[in-house]
């Protein structure tokens, strides 16, 4: 079971908020989330209400303010409990929408996709076994998006703005 606490203000000040699970809509708790505290587990903080806009990835730690999660604003509006998978992970990605066109499969984590694959573009994929974060630069860095278990038939469908995809890591539990 995991734990987050916002807080509106930095430095854990101001108003704040406990949450234990998914949660659709923040913006009935607090205005704005300028520092968070994780004491267990993991969970994915997005910009938007319903898991839209900017993701940002957090672990058990404390971020005094947005910046450390590497936040474009203090604007967060739902946040995803990561469940934690102790078992394999592997998943497929096609070139084509629609599980079409080459298929590649990954099962560890890749800091530089175009350097293993020889592409860095990704139109679909199918996450077969645990849970993944993509990056859209090398090395882990950039704009991440969440993939849980299931099928994505277009990169619109975990959120990307666009197809390219620069790393890709396994969530472990810790």
């Amino acid at each position: 079971m995991g734990k987050i606490i916002f807080y509106e203000e930095r430095n854990f000040g101001g108003r704040h908020y406990e949450c234990m699970n998914d949660c659709t809509d923040l913006s009935s708790y607090f205005s704005r989330c300028n520092s968070c505290r994780v004491s267990s587990g993991c969970f994915m903080l997005y910009e938007h209400s319903n898991y839209m806009g900017h993701q940002y990835f957090l672990s058990r730690g404390e971020y005094p303010d947005y910046h450390r999660w590497m936040g474009m604003s203090d604007s967060i509006r739902s946040c995803r409990m990561i469940p934690m998978m102790r078992g394999s992970h592997r998943m497929r990605f096609y070139e084509r929408m629609e599980f079409g066109g080459q298929m590649m499969e990954l099962m560890d984590d890749c800091p530089n996709f175009m350097d293993r694959f020889h592409m860095s573009d990704i139109q679909s994929c199918n996450v077969m076994e645990g849970h993944w974060l993509f990056y859209d630069q090398p090395h882990y860095r950039g704009r991440m998006y969440y993939m849980r278990p299931g099928e994505y038939r277009r990169y619109g469908d975990w959120g990307g703005m666009s197809s390219r995809i620069g790393s890709v890591r396994r969530i472990m539990d810790y």
